[in-house]
């Protein structure tokens, strides 16, 4: 049994566990359940750069304790400070040491749709999340079944969550009603053997539909990963190590501002004036897909 399949086994036994504890009418007492939430979709399309979803995550079953000095919440407002565009929040406890609690707690000084990322499996758990402030949810193909895909994002649009849906190959595909799955994720990581391929976001964006939201997961810690994802033509990005394992989270998410700023955008031309640096538009040898909205 891979570590995958041994997460999954876990999460059916805490859903028993929610279960047993929760209705879900219960969910709709929570303090959160009635908030208006921010819409990510929104957010990453009125944005003329690449937009930054920042990860609090203490730790993971490949790497470890990744941040000793964790304060779930100085992240967050961090975070804010700095104007991210989303935060992901790690809430398994038994193998990335988070909790639905950091969810609920970061929810109460919100700036930015908060993501909550967990291996969700039913819609108890969709309803958990509404109820402790998320905005939009993962859901991850590689452990669900078409019908299920299908089940959990209608359960998380009728509560008005949004879902990001992440693949990792094309053997997910379909599986993915691409008309209710709008805003995907490729995750460069193998969640069987922990391999990073930046190649795997370029290949699957090739697969996907023009209007698609594509957010980049994993495997970027340096400009030269930006560079290379933009010929995919990425809506966005999700970084947690490289953030999290920062001495000063907040100057290393001002250096990956930088490196998700497009050309042209006045956030790079800036840029470019302080590094007295001059830039080609096309170095990066940029190919884009065609998007049908605009933004």
């Amino acid at each position: 049994m891979n570590i995958l399949e041994q997460i999954v086994e876990v999460k059916k036994e805490e859903v028993k566990g929610i279960k047993q504890k929760y209705s879900l009418n219960s969910f709709r007492e929570m303090e959160f359940f009635e908030s208006k939430p921010i819409k990510f979709s929104d957010k990453i399309k009125s944005s003329k750069n690449i937009s930054i979803i920042s990860e609090i995550k203490k730790a993971s079953p490949s790497k470890g304790i990744i941040r000793k000095d964790f304060n779930h919440l100085k992240i967050a407002e961090a975070y804010f400070k700095c104007g991210t565009d989303a935060v992901s929040i790690l809430t398994d406890e038994k193998f990335f040491k988070g909790n639905i609690l950091f969810l609920k707690d970061i929810a109460s000084i919100k700036e930015a749709p908060l993501l909550r990322k967990d291996f969700i499996i039913d819609d108890f758990q969709v309803f958990q999340s509404k109820g402790n402030g998320a905005d939009i949810i993962l859901l991850i193909s590689e452990i669900l079944s078409k019908s299920q895909i299908n089940e959990l994002s209608y359960a998380a649009k009728e509560i008005g969550l949004e879902v990001l849906l992440e693949l990792h190959s094309d053997k997910q595909l379909d599986k993915i009603d691409f008309n209710i799955n709008k805003i995907l994720g490729v995750n460069n990581r193998n969640l069987e053997d922990f391999s990073i391929d930046l190649n795997t976001t370029l290949n699957l964006s090739k697969l996907i539909p023009d209007d698609s939201i594509l957010v980049a997961e994993s495997g970027i810690n340096k400009k030269e990963n930006i560079d290379y994802l933009v010929k995919a033509d990425i809506d966005a990005v999700l970084v947690g190590e490289h953030l999290m394992a920062a001495k000063n989270i907040g100057e290393r998410f001002k250096e990956l501002k930088n490196w998700c700023s497009r050309p042209g955008s006045l956030l790079n031309e800036n840029q470019k004036m302080k590094t007295d640096t001059e830039l080609s538009p096309d170095s990066s040898g940029e190919v884009r897909r065609t998007k049908t909205d605009e933004n």
